[in-house]
């Protein structure tokens, strides 16, 4: 009597392809999942970024620029009990010769791990001019 080859399962060479094509998949996923993180991390820095440039574009809009101007204060850092990581701000002025229009641009810098990120926002305001008002008076 013969007996029967009545093998059932898995044999080892595939257990260990299994595994593997396994363990592969996972280390696949997670890097996808931990890159999404960090990119999603990095896009709220951005839109925080944004969000101070122009909360301090409105500050000098709303004090206006002859103001701004007068004060001297072209830069300065965000307060870090808010923003984290710490914000900072630097803001520059040059005068159109039109009218009294001025072009500012209001730049904030951040670091996140040892690298350097930036965001710059330009906008045009309208002020009186002190280089207008110092022709009409020698004149």
């Amino acid at each position: 009597m013969k007996l029967k080859d009545t093998k059932k399962g898995f044999t080892l060479v595939e257990t260990i392809v299994a595994s593997t094509i396994l363990c592969g998949s996972v280390l696949t996923i997670t890097a996808v999942c931990s890159r999404a993180l960090t990119n999603t991390r990095l896009n709220r820095q951005y839109e925080t970024a944004l969000s101070l440039a122009d909360r301090q574009l409105s500050l000098i809009d709303y004090v206006g620029i002859d103001e701004f101007l007068e004060l001297g204060e072209f830069e300065g850092e965000f307060d870090k009990v808010d923003y984290e990581p710490l914000y900072t701000w630097d803001a520059t002025a040059q005068y159109e010769n039109i009218d009294d229009l001025y072009y500012i641009t209001v730049t904030v810098s951040w670091t996140d791990n040892g690298r350097q990120y930036s965001v710059a926002v330009d906008t045009m305001l309208n002020g009186i001019s002190i280089y207008a008002e110092t022709e009409t008076t020698t004149e």
